[in-house]
């Protein structure tokens, strides 16, 4: 399989008037096609802003990402890019852009030119896949937050991506909740989609991916499979695991 994902020694840095913090410090990285990603750290390590740089929200300060062969840095690409890679943020109130559910996942599609039909189609389809379509005439802001977040699973489904991004999906979310949309995450996986997940779910990182990703300070300490990482013998990776695991 290709690597539909190549992040090439970047570095990020958030400048201040007052100082420079570098986020991300000569990081390396591949993802193959269908691969199921899980990026786990303390908060702070630089995860988010390596999710932010996938979806070229953000852009790397050296080094290049390439999504598919595009490279995030070029302008003319930026759109083909975030069609490319979905991406799915911590707080489901602040992904809402319409009032009416099926309105909102239609949002992306629209703006895209795409053919009605064609968009009807992929409302439905992105509905139904995350159990949200008996809600389609509701109105967002109305839902429970797990609702929201399955919500803003369908409007990325429903630009059609090769690679769906999820940046702490369940941090804004009760244990209840989490569960819901860790249960429409874990179908997406099963149908052998690319996906990265930012995430402290550690039990679900095991279960779900094929791959995981260590972070701290802004460089990967260690990565492979569940079974290496869960077994591993760096003292801080251990520790991680089981705080977070308690």
């Amino acid at each position: 399989m290709k690597n539909i994902i190549e992040v090439n020694n970047v570095s990020f840095e958030y400048i201040t008037d007052e100082n420079t913090l570098k986020a991300i410090d000569n990081l390396d990285l591949q993802v193959k096609e269908g691969e199921f990603v899980a990026i786990i750290g303390h908060n702070g390590s630089g995860k988010s802003t390596l999710s932010k740089n996938l979806n070229a929200i953000l852009f790397p300060t050296e080094g290049n990402i390439l999504i598919n062969k595009m490279d995030t840095r070029e302008e003319d690409k930026l759109w083909d890019i975030r069609q490319t890679a979905g991406m799915v943020f911590q707080n489901p109130d602040n992904q809402i852009v319409a009032t009416v559910v099926e309105e909102d996942v239609a949002f992306g599609p629209e703006n895209l030119g795409i053919e009605p039909n064609e968009i009807r189609k992929r409302v439905e389809e992105s509905l139904k896949s995350v159990g949200m379509y008996e809600l389609r005439d509701r109105q967002p802001h109305l839902l429970s937050g797990g609702q929201k977040q399955r919500i803003a699973i369908a409007r990325a489904l429903a630009m059609d991506p090769d690679v769906m991004l999820f940046d702490e999906p369940t941090s804004a979310l009760d244990p209840e909740l989490t569960a819901e949309v860790l249960k429409v995450i874990r179908q997406l996986a099963q149908n052998h989609m690319t996906m990265i997940i930012v995430t402290h779910e550690m039990q679900f990182a095991k279960e779900v991916s094929d791959h995981i990703v260590f972070m701290e300070q802004g460089v990967i300490v260690e990565e492979g499979t569940p079974d290496e990482l869960f077994s591993s013998e760096n003292d801080r990776v251990r520790e991680f695991i089981g705080k977070v695991s308690a």
